[in-house]
């Protein structure tokens, strides 16, 4: 039997391929030489193309760099300061012919064709580095047959203007690099910390390997491929006769690497985009670098990267959350903290600065500060029944309604039909008056669903709104920049706010805020120390807030959807009242400065004894005078505990008095309630709890009294 003869049809391909391939060189001469008519008399302007670019270095609080954006700085050498082996570096790997073609490569072309054709796709190109300066200086980077004629033509009638040298000194100073890094100085410093002028044979090579793909290749994010690239630079070299085999060796035996690791993290990126689009708003189209020191504490954005991500990848699945945002700021708006999602690598979109969302209850702030401003006190009267305005009736989240509640209940409830009727009290252009010299930007139609919550806010604006409320100004800027200085130090002048104190009555504002943690719908966010804010939930769980502040730190979360699904009946005083409280409890730990503030500072009069009659919370917490007050070491029941509780205390005044962690020791007729509480089994003693209160609890628990009596 005859063997197969596999290479017989050899001889005819390799002829196909050359007549394919001098068709397509005959096409593309064709063209060029229609073209180069058109071209050839051009005036060439000065400086060819430098388009604008911006190079920001992006600095945490303490002048720590933590991103990049933009290009990355660098500047345009000359090519007598670049060493020999830089230009032929690139020369050799990219266009070994380019100190002898027009600016096209024919012998270039019909290699590539042949390969194209043979693979039966866009395998290779065969673009000159006179042609690649025409692309990224004229062209869009599409691949037609009709671009890469205008790119051919383009390269021949650059070549009739410009030397060889002024050809690679425009390439090696605008060429992509990788990492925002545009021109081998700008790479050369991003990669190596130093000038292109003086970048060792080893970095020259790995700058040239990374012309191709440089997002793919660049070191900061596959270091090995990099130096892999710049040893094929290297060989490349050596043939074309550009530098020794021993000179090669040396450099391959020393391959260049980062002058320091990539400062840049992804915890960063957020506060970093948002800092980058501000620059550039501001300053509009300018072109250099510059240092943006920003307002970012690296703790607490480390902190709150990892506090979102981990509870919503506990919690987030049975609860059908994909998303989540979290802006912590101090009082006077500086940002300290921002994550707009749980992932940046997966989306880049900022949900807590570029996203709006229904506020919920959060809007209620608006509606009680206007009426607490137009003379209601927290302890006033409100009704909490079905009320019908313009055709429009609210319910309550439970379906419920209460009767007559103080306004201190209905706001620490969001109690919606109370909230109604306080709104229509104090006018609702009043209302939206006051949310807009808040800082509340987006449409505020004056309709009587307004208190709901139901135009959209963004969480850094509502966030700013509570820290306003805090610091006791009219309103409060957020902002992220610190300071704007160029590379020589000169500092770029910054607009001050002189925002003057709010007139409106802040105690009382602390009042209902405090009411909402201590006994209200926010109690998932107790902290050890007094905590204030609000809850905010949306029609069908669509959005879940909770804004609020303890010491010196503002913050706000939001979760949801992208898509706005419902979320499996989720409120704010659920998730995104737990989420708040693990990240505050952590940053209030590790950063003192931030809870420092006095919280007698926050609560006039704190530390005096408050006496008066009293209203049961639940059986830890009471309203005594006006205001909230936690009892010690008393972890208090609701429901039938809380009425035998008040039906105790009947009309008689109670006597407190501070003691630790804002709690306090209260008596009516020289018994101690919390005492009373445990040893009724009214409720369970705290961690905290002195040793007579453990005993109490363990006297109605052996006894089965209270909640003990069906096993507690």
């Amino acid at each position: 039997m005859r063997p197969i003869q596999y290479l017989s049809a050899r001889p005819k391909l390799v002829r196909g391929l050359k007549l394919g391939a001098a068709i397509v060189g005959g096409l593309a001469v064709a063209g060029l030489l229609t073209t180069l008519g058109l071209l050839w008399y051009l005036p060439l302007t000065a400086d060819f193309r430098d388009p604008s670019r911006l190079a920001l270095t992006i600095q945490d609080r303490d002048g720590q760099a933590i991103a990049y954006r933009g290009v990355s700085p660098g500047g345009s050498l000359p090519l007598s300061s670049m060493p020999e082996h830089l230009p032929n570096a690139f020369i050799a790997f990219e266009d070994r012919r380019f100190r002898d073609h027009p600016g096209i490569d024919l012998f270039g072309i019909v290699r590539a064709a042949a390969v194209n054709a043979s693979a039966g796709s866009w395998r290779q190109g065969a673009s000159t580095i006179t042609q690649q300066l025409v692309k990224n200086t004229y062209l869009t980077p599409e691949k037609t047959l009709t671009r890469k004629v205008q790119e051919a033509a383009l390269a021949v009638w650059l070549e009739r203007r410009l030397t060889k040298d002024a050809i690679i000194e425009r390439y090696l100073n605008t060429v992509y690099l990788g990492a925002g890094a545009y021109g081998v100085d700008a790479a050369s410093r991003r990669y190596f910390g130093k000038s292109a002028s003086e970048a060792t044979l080893s970095e020259a090579a790995m700058l040239a390997g990374l012309a191709q793909a440089p997002s793919r290749t660049a070191p900061t994010v596959a270091l090995k491929t990099a130096q892999e690239r710049a040893s094929l630079v290297l060989d490349t070299m050596v043939d074309v006769g550009s530098i020794t085999p021993e000179q090669a060796a040396a450099a391959k035996a020393q391959p260049a690497t980062l002058a320091a690791q990539p400062t840049s993290s992804i915890a960063a990126a957020y506060p970093a985009d948002w800092a980058a689009s501000n620059v550039r708003s501001d300053l509009g189209d300018l072109s250099g670098s510059l240092t943006v020191r920003t307002t970012i504490d690296p703790g607490l954005q480390e902190l709150a990267t990892r506090t979102l991500q981990a509870v919503l990848s506990k919690e987030g699945p049975d609860a059908n959350v994909t998303q989540g945002a979290l802006v912590a700021m101090q009082q006077d708006g500086r940002i300290l903290a921002v994550v707009g999602g749980v992932d940046y690598a997966a989306s880049e979109y900022n949900r807590a600065v570029q996203a709006r969302r229904q506020p919920g209850s959060l809007f209620k702030l608006f509606v009680y500060l206007a009426a607490l401003q137009s003379g209601v006190q927290p302890g006033d009267r409100v009704e909490d029944q079905p009320v019908t305005i313009d055709g429009w009736s609210p319910g309550n989240y439970s379906n419920t309604f209460h009767g007559t509640v103080t306004v201190r209940e209905a706001f620490s409830r969001s109690y919606n039909a109370a909230s109604v009727r306080l709104q229509e009290r104090v006018g609702r252009d009043k209302v939206i008056e006051l949310a807009k010299s808040m800082g509340i930007s987006g449409s505020l139609p004056p309709h009587p669903s307004l208190v709901l919550g139901t135009t959209e806010v963004s969480l850094v604006e509502i966030t700013a709104a509570f820290a306003a409320v805090q610091a006791g100004k009219v309103r409060v800027r957020p902002r992220v920049i610190e300071s704007l200085t160029t590379p020589a130090g000169v500092p770029l002048a910054a607009p001050v706010d002189n925002i003057p104190d709010a007139q409106w009555p802040r105690a009382a504002m602390l009042d209902l805020l405090r009411a909402v943690v201590d006994g209200g719908t926010g109690g998932a966010a107790r902290l050890p120390v007094q905590a204030y804010g609000k809850t905010g939930t949306t029609q069908d769980n669509r959005d879940a807030w909770f804004v609020g502040f303890a010491g010196d730190l503002v913050v706000g979360v939001w979760i949801g959807n992208d898509d706005d699904r419902p979320m499996n009946k989720v409120t704010g005083g659920g998730l995104p009242a737990r989420l708040w409280q693990a990240f505050m409890i952590e940053a209030l730990k590790g950063a003192p400065a931030y809870s420092t503030t006095p919280v007698a500072a926050l609560q006039p009069g704190a530390d005096a004894p408050i006496e008066g009659q009293a209203s049961v919370v639940d059986t830890g917490t009471l309203r005594v005078d006006g205001q909230q007050v936690r009892l010690l070491g008393v972890v208090g029941k609701s429901g039938a505990p809380a009425q035998a509780m008040a039906d105790y205390i009947g009309d008689r005044d109670v006597q407190c008095r501070a003691s630790a962690n804002g709690q306090h020791r209260c008596e009516v007729d020289g018994w101690d309630l919390s005492e009373v509480v445990l040893f009724n089994g009214g409720g369970r003693a705290s961690p905290d709890a002195p040793a007579g209160y453990v005993r109490a609890e363990r006297k109605a628990r052996s006894e089965r009294k209270g909640i003990w009596a069906e096993g507690g």
